[in-house]
């Protein structure tokens, strides 16, 4: 089966203006560096990683909804796939007229805060109704599919939510009225972007549960960008880890949980409380995510890495040199891979 995005050595940089060029003289600021993975058709995909680490600016690049003009994709591709037959299409060159296109229709988002997402003035049925502007089809059409859709996504009293505004529903439900939003479409790819930061744990398992059982169905693909690696192992089909702007471990999901095979990909399954029975067990990864102007040319996780503090004198000086660490496949995977200098 053909990716339906596959996305090959994306580097995005802040800092240009309207002309593209640096702003004030200054050097742009690099945040990603040569990003690379692919999606299935109808495959739950999550890229994971502490805050800071370039998540949300990978996942915005994709449709180009950075801040403009600052932010520029100064290197790579990111090939597009409607179908198996498809010829496939490069979004980061693709004229902006034809990208409006694929945005929200091919392509929907779901965003952190449902409130910002949804209008607050208009109800639950208009902004539903909104996505299908351009569709040639009778209203009676429309809101049969949208009641379909609400009742797939749980909701028992369809009518009140349809005529619900915004602050009127709690925060669990407002996200999947955004799920059902993104599905109306029928996209081919859905981009979460930790989609359940702002709710409880409860309401969290709800929603990923309605996405994953709706994708499913339609046979959408999902790109899940969250922190969380207790949602990943629960719903990812497959995961790449990311560190620094850079990805560090990519495989299938039970691989990489259950043969961590990078240090920071480690060190976050340590850290997460369900994995201990006994609290004093959990570990933290020591200091934090540097800022993308500290950010070293060779492994930018050296200086959190316990195994790199404990290595020899030669492994030390390597990990910490100038030198990108190379590529290196699980034994027993031949789709588990990370990048690091120490054996594996």
């Amino acid at each position: 089966m053909s990716a339906v995005l596959q996305v090959e050595n994306l580097s995005v940089a802040f800092g240009f203006d309207k002309n593209g060029t640096p702003r004030d003289g200054m050097q742009p600021l690099q945040v990603t560096d040569k990003v690379s993975f692919e999606i299935a058709a109808g495959e739950f995909f999550a890229l994971v990683g502490e805050s800071g680490c370039g998540k949300s600016v990978t996942a915005m690049s994709i449709l180009r909804l950075l801040p403009q003009p600052s932010a520029r994709i100064v290197e790579g591709s990111v090939l597009y796939r409607a179908g198996d037959d498809a010829s496939p299409i490069d979004l980061a060159k693709m004229p902006l007229a034809d990208l409006q296109k694929v945005r929200g229709s091919e392509i929907a988002c779901i965003f952190q805060e449902p409130m910002q997402a949804l209008n607050p003035v208009l109800t639950i049925k208009k902004q539903l109704l909104e996505v299908f502007k351009f569709c040639k089809r009778s209203k009676g059409g429309f809101m049969s599919v949208i009641r379909e859709q609400l009742a797939l996504a749980g909701f028992k009293d369809v009518e009140r939510v349809l005529n619900s505004y915004p602050h009127e529903l709690s925060g669990g439900m407002l996200q999947r009225v955004c799920i059902v939003m993104a599905l109306l479409s029928k996209p081919k790819l859905i981009i979460a972007d930790e989609p359940t930061t702002a709710l409880d744990v409860t309401v969290q398992a709800q929603v990923l549960a309605v996405l994953k059982d709706m994708a499913n169905r339609t046979g959408t693909a999902v790109l899940l960008i969250t922190h969380n690696m207790g949602i990943v192992s629960q719903y990812a089909d497959r995961v790449a880890v990311m560190y620094a702007g850079r990805i560090v471990e990519t495989g299938n999901v039970r691989d990489v949980i259950d043969n961590p095979m990078h240090p920071y990909t480690q060190g976050l399954l340590a850290a997460i409380p369900e994995n201990h029975s006994d609290m004093r067990t959990m570990k933290s990864i020591p200091g934090s995510v540097p800022h993308p102007r500290d950010f070293a040319k060779g492994c930018r996780f050296a200086d959190r890495c316990e195994k790199c503090a404990n290595a020899s004198a030669e492994l030390r000086e390597k990990c910490k040199s100038a030198q990108v660490p190379p590529k290196q496949k699980a034994p027993d995977s031949a789709n588990h891979e990370a990048n690091c200098f120490l054996e594996m």
